[in-house]
This record gives structure tokens, C-alpha cells and sequence, in this order.
């Protein structure tokens, strides 16, 4: 099942914002942003850390493996959407990930000195 998402306006203002972050062109920030959502999203489901799509005029164009194909086609069916939507929506929501004001560091309230991003680092 090949995947066509079309990426929304707020998908767009991320890049432009990642661009800004990363001194990097518009286009190289807005296909770094989909490979953030598509890996993450695929990861989620599959474990994977590895995917590959195209960006198409402002469309996100994807194969997504077996087991994502069958959780979109599942959640379309529960929602009355298509697959396509499904994965539209989980695209969208990860828009602004990894963006500077989503993020935190050690000056934050509510982070404590002990904190550790990875606390099981023999259990991977």
C-alpha cells in the first residue's frame, strides 16, 4: 500500500521553524520534519528506525511496512476514514516535534538534576 499525505499548512510553518533553528534550506528542514514523523510514527508501531519516502510537490509519499499498513487500515475502519487520513493525522501530530520551545533542559522547573533520557541503558 503506497500512502499519499498531503502536508498541512502547520507541517509546513515546523520546517520553516526547523530550517530557521538549523540554518538549513526550507526544503532539506521539510524533509528532515517527515522523516521525523514517518520514523517515529513506524517506530511506534513496528520498532523500526529506518523508513524511506519521497516528498512530491508537498506530498508525503510513503510504503509503510506491513504491520503500520494493518494498524492504519484498522484505525481507519474503527474511525470510518481511509488509511490515508489515518496516517494525515499522525503526520500532522508530530509536526512540531523536536522543535526548540517543545523541548527541555537542565533550567527547566520541571526537570531534576538526577534526570537520566535513559534510564535502562542495558535494556535495549
Amino acid at each position: 500500500m503506497t500512502v499519499r499525505v498531503e502536508l498541512t499548512d502547520r507541517f509546513h510553518e515546523a520546517a520553516a521553524q526547523w530550517a530557521d533553528e538549523r540554518v538549513m534550506t526550507e526544503a532539506a528542514a521539510l524533509e528532515s520534519k517527515a522523516e521525523q514523523a514517518v520514523l517515529e510514527i513506524e517506530h511506534l508501531v513496528t520498532g523500526a528506525h529506518e523508513v524511506e519516502f519521497e516528498i512530491e510537490d508537498g506530498v508525503l509519499v510513503y510504503e509503510p511496512s506491513d504491520d503500520l499498513a494493518a494498524f492504519l487500515e484498522e484505525q481507519a475502519e474503527t474511525a470510518g476514514i481511509e488509511p490515508e487520513t489515518v496516517l494525515a493525522l499522525h503526520v500532522d501530530l508530530f509536526a512540531g516535534a523536536f522543535l526548540s520551545e517543545d523541548s527541555t533542559g537542565p533550567d527547566d522547573p520541571g526537570v531534576t538534576a538526577d534526570f537520566d533520557p535513559n534510564p535502562n541503558p542495558g535494556g535495549r
